[in-house]
């Protein structure tokens, strides 16, 4: 029997570890120390694994443990030994520790001193220490899993746990996982590409992307994956999970990407192959000096700025691609049909011939909200056969039910891939549109205009239900015939 850890024991290990804090505080509040204090442990851990491996190749034990050796250097100092037995002051030991593997490795800025261990009245020392107890053991080397990319999918467990506790905050920081799949899966990422997520929350899309080149024999590392987000815990949960992946060559960056986007090279936005976003729907924004716009984002339209952030985020992520670029954007069904100036704003992209597809997605996919949702496929590149046209798929009636949220099925994506990938109608599921259909329509974009979504009405045998009726007249008839000859032998004048 094996003593490898496995996914199972990994999962319930380390959502039993939020256990520990979670009586006393908010799942918002215990998320990010247990996030941080699993983060630190696997970085020690796979960090003295390394070294050994150098020294078995013959190196010193001084030049393994040298900085250019390693992704991430953990200096003797900043030890997970180093915690372990401290019962008093556990936070500010803890908060030391994560401020020196900052200093050493910048790429983590802000990753583990985000959270402020050294706060006695959310985090008392008894409790801490505890969790440094839970975490003691297993140890985490990739020689210590049964496979080693099943810390990744762990941490991502647990990300989801939060997700599900916190309710509507959940949705702030993760998209379920099988509808980052079918994102990913619509705009076909290759190796070389420039990838970007301006609303990047927990990372999802950037390292699904990456796993799907990995999974189509391309070369993950030939990627360049950005991201921008504007929660700093959320920030760093996505570098954290980018890492427990085994990604280090990204770029996360902080700020908001509507007033301040940071995804920018010589002045100017800069340009992606695909871009992948689930942005917050229907967000308020200050859309003030947003006509005059330094990156010229807005070319259709500024949109109003009470809850209707939704065209801004549109617009900005059409304006990163290049000549070549895709992006797929999980938006609000409003989009689909509002008028004033997002209709103007639609009108725009649709004369551009931006839009590619519009996929009714089923309500309840998400964490915190039932908001009908959709998925819009822009494209710079539009292939000849698919200009000038749009094509519409009702995806919304292909799911999993579940007590909380319901869930895309494998084969619920791939039905609406394949549906995307081949571009033709089929009945009650898709439609292609010309640019006739869409003016017609008045560029309203809801699926159910384009894709006859009723159900057929059962045809009717009318010379059956003319028998059925003859029948019920016989019986009615000798009903009646019984009860008077009843009624006379009782002695009843009929």
């Amino acid at each position: 029997m094996s003593d490898k850890v496995t996914l199972e024991f990994l999962k319930g290990h380390l959502w039993k570890s939020a256990d520990i804090l979670r009586g006393s505080l908010d799942p918002s509040d215990y998320r990010q120390p247990v996030m941080a204090l699993l983060f630190l442990k696997r970085l020690n851990d796979r960090f003295e694994e390394i070294v050994e491996e150098l020294i078995s190749k013959g190196k010193s034990k001084k030049e393994a443990q040298k900085e250019f050796n390693h992704d991430f250097f953990i200096p003797d100092d900043a030890k997970w030994e180093n915690l372990s037995g401290v019962r008093s002051k556990v936070g500010e030991a803890i908060d030391k520790i994560c401020k020196l593997i900052e200093e050493k490795n910048p790429k983590l800025e802000g990753v583990l001193t985000n959270t402020k261990f050294s706060d006695p009245k959310k985090y008392p020392d008894n409790e801490l220490a505890d969790l440094i107890n839970h975490f003691n053991s297993p140890r985490l080397r990739n020689s210590d899993l049964e496979k080693e990319d099943i810390f990744g999918d762990a941490y991502e467990y647990l990300l989801e746990q939060f997700a599900d506790e916190t309710k509507k905050k959940g949705g702030e920081f993760f998209t379920p996982r099988e509808v980052v799949e079918l994102l990913v899966n619509l705009i076909h990422p290759k190796e070389g590409m420039k990838i970007s997520d301006p609303t990047c929350g927990s990372g999802g899309m950037l390292i699904v992307s990456r796993k799907y080149v990995q999974k189509h024999k391309g070369n993950p590392r030939d990627l360049v994956l950005d991201g921008q987000e504007s929660n700093y815990g959320n920030l760093a949960m996505c570098k954290m999970n980018m890492v427990l992946h085994g990604i280090v060559d990204f770029n996360i960056t902080y700020g908001d990407t509507l007033a301040n986007p940071q995804q920018v090279e010589g002045g100017k936005l800069k340009t992606y192959d695909r871009v992948l976003a689930n942005f917050p729907f229907s967000m308020n924004w200050d859309n003030k000096g947003a006509e005059k716009d330094p990156f010229n984002r807005y070319e259709f339209g500024v949109p109003p700025a009470k809850d209707k952030a939704d065209f801004a985020f549109i617009q900005h992520m059409y304006a990163q691609l290049n000549d070549k670029g895709q992006a797929a954007i999980v938006c609000s069904q409003g989009v689909l049909f509002r008028g004033s100036v997002e209709q103007k704003i639609r009108e725009g992209l649709i004369a551009q011939d931006a839009i590619e597809a519009i996929i009714a997605i089923p309500s309840k996919l998400f964490f915190g909200t039932g908001i009908p949702a959709c998925v819009m496929i822009l494209n710079k590149n539009k292939p000849k056969a698919r200009k000038d046209k749009i094509i519409f798929i009702y995806g919304a009636k292909d799911y999993k039910t579940g007590k909380n949220r319901n869930t895309l099925r494998d084969e619920d994506i791939t039905k609406m891939v394949k549906a995307y990938d081949d571009f033709k109608d089929i009945d009650k599921y898709c439609h292609v549109a010309d640019s006739a259909e869409l003016k017609e329509n008045e560029y309203n974009l809801n699926v159910p205009r384009y894709v006859d979504i009723s159900e057929p009405e059962e045809e009717i045998d009318i010379q059956k239900v003319i028998n059925e009726l003859k029948d019920l007249d016989k019986e009615r008839n000798e009903l009646e015939s019984k009860v008077n000859t009843d009624l006379k032998e009782l002695g009843f004048k009929i």
